[in-house]
């Protein structure tokens, strides 16, 4: 816990570093702490899990969603079983995540079915590294597959900086007609809209119960600027914490950050952790672990 309040972090990277492409490298060192990838990952590149245990533990992390990404012209081959062993170390703490892209998983329910049975707690998909619309038909079966069984859809919608993105696929009315179809699917704003889309991801999350806002490369004092046109208390209800990890300096940094805002302490509460509770598959904090708080 951080300060009495369970913390999620709902957007984590953790890859295999010779499965990326030369920018994420460069990114992950630019953005995030000195040192870290010396120090998390070994000589091979491969991550240490219980290095990776004890930092999120001194960060007051309760529970950490491990991301991958299939998305060969962008970022890499980050694959979904490469994440295992991590959550094997600590299956309380840290919960992968599922990927697939519609351009190399076919039959796309079968990869997804198979990577849920493994234990991911939502599906990310990342429309601007992968090109593909949300909106096409042919992932709708990975849809159904997340509505039978309770388990939330992630969707990268916000500008992405490295090269070959397609930023043009990041828009979130992408997402209103899967939103209609699939009306008991909650459907998670990765970067809650950043770049040229922060009013139409507030006005879907504030029109529809089952839509969010995920906070991940979103400087927390700019929020307010961000969501400028919004009630910001009544908005803040519909975010998820998340940080983008490692691009970030710390997440108890940036979550105290997020609680200093000026938010109600209920609403602080439900960002940092509860909505998160509330929304992915099956996590089950490890509260006993206290961190900086």
């Amino acid at each position: 816990m951080l300060d009495g309040n369970i913390l999620v972090d709902a957007h984590v990277h953790v890859p295999v570093l010779d499965t990326l492409r030369p920018a994420w490298l460069e990114w992950a060192r630019d953005f995030g702490a000195p040192g870290l990838l010396e120090d998390v990952w070994d000589p091979a590149g491969v991550p240490r899990p219980d290095r990776l245990d004890t930092l999120f533990e001194a960060q007051g992390v309760d529970v950490a969603l491990l991301f991958c990404e299939y998305s060969p012209k962008a970022t890499g081959i980050q694959a979904f079983d490469d994440l295992l062993p991590i959550v094997e170390h600590n299956p309380r703490r840290f919960r992968p995540v599922a990927n697939v892209n519609p351009h190399l998983h076919f039959p796309i329910a079968d990869e997804v079915t198979r990577q849920l049975d493994l234990g991911a707690a939502a599906l990310k998909l990342h429309p601007v590294h992968g090109g593909f619309r949300c909106d096409d038909k042919a992932l709708y079966p990975a849809y159904q597959v997340l509505a039978e069984r309770g388990v939330p859809l992630v969707v990268h919608c916000g500008t992405s900086s490295f090269p070959g993105a397609m930023n043009e696929l990041a828009d979130p009315q992408l997402l209103v007609p899967v939103v209609r179809d699939f009306p008991t699917l909650d459907v998670v704003l990765a970067h809650g809209g950043r770049g040229w889309w922060y009013d139409a991801a507030a006005f879907l999350a504030l029109s529809n119960d089952t839509v969010w806002i995920e906070l991940s490369g979103l400087p927390p004092k700019r929020l307010p600027e961000y969501y400028a046109r919004y009630d910001l208390g009544r908005l803040a209800r519909r975010w998820i914490f998340a940080t983008d990890w490692p691009g970030v300096p710390g997440t108890a940094q940036n979550a105290r950050a997020v609680a200093g805002l000026g938010l109600p302490d209920d609403v602080v509460t439900a960002v940092l952790g509860g909505n998160a509770l509330s929304v992915y598959a099956g996590l089950d904090p490890d509260t006993g672990t206290d961190g900086e708080g």
